[in-house]
């Protein structure tokens, strides 16, 4: 049993004009109230829906286009790294054809300078060959005058 029932007392309601007058009042308010205030209301509550809405689905596409031009992005990205590594092989591969040159352009000037080198060696030992041999017997009289203590001959 309910706790107010539960005291004996009866509960008693009465519908007397003040009751009547209440609910005429109220229904007064209503009316007047609904077109001056509670359609307005429901009107500026549906634009910010619909605002709200018109956001969430421009949010939406803006995402997407973020999603695809980063898609975008990140694929020319890819491709410019695919282009610098093949640019870079190249000057790699021309950068060693260019110092193998240098090389044997340099390897073929050691050689001539040391074939020059030997030539000018070759020409002055034969020289100084030529000039001993012209000096021999000078130098062969003037050893024996030394060790014999006298002029000698020739």
């Amino acid at each position: 049993m309910h706790p107010l029932l539960a005291s004996g007392v009866p509960i008693a309601v009465d519908f007397d004009l003040t009751f009547l007058a209440q609910v005429v009042l109220f229904s007064t308010f209503i009316v007047i109230l609904k077109p001056l205030l509670f359609d307005p209301l429901l009107r500026v509550f549906e634009e910010r829906e619909r605002r709200t809405d018109g956001a969430k689905r421009e949010a939406r596409e803006m995402d997407e286009r973020a999603g695809e031009l980063l898609t975008r992005y990140e694929a020319e990205i890819e491709q410019v790294r695919r282009e610098a590594g093949i640019e870079r092989e190249r000057l790699r591969t021309e950068t060693m054809k260019i110092e193998a040159q240098i090389m044997a352009e340099a390897r073929a000037e050691t050689a001539r300078i040391l074939e020059d080198g030997k030539a000018k060696i070759a020409a002055e030992v034969a020289r100084m060959r030529g000039e001993i041999a012209a000096a021999q017997p000078a130098l062969a009289a003037e050893i024996a005058a030394s060790m014999l203590g006298r002029e000698v001959r020739q």
